[in-house]
């Protein structure tokens, strides 16, 4: 389990991202690399790094569910995940 604040870290990034992803945009077309360089390095969708929503494991990461690996087998054996099953052949 990360830290929690390594978790508000990353939506702390995710919200700077969202923020100056316009500026960023304009100041790219324009290319004003000095006034991109003033911005604020977090505000850079570069720096995001997917995290489980509810662990915080950077590692192992289901984009289609949010969350990682480990947790999602956890939830779909317990059947807290709708129409997952465990396979059986």
């Amino acid at each position: 389990m990360a830290k929690e604040g390594v978790k508000a870290r990353e939506v702390k990034r995710a919200r700077l991202v969202a923020k100056y992803a316009e500026k960023r945009a304009a100041l790219k077309e324009a290319g004003d690399y000095a006034a991109l360089d003033a911005l604020p390095k977090s505000s850079s969708p570069v720096k995001l790094h997917n995290r489980c929503k509810l662990t915080g494991r950077p590692r192992g990461y289901m984009r289609q569910f949010g969350i990682s690996r480990v947790t999602f087998r956890e939830m779909a054996l317990a059947g807290k995940i709708p129409g997952i099953k465990k396979a059986s052949w």
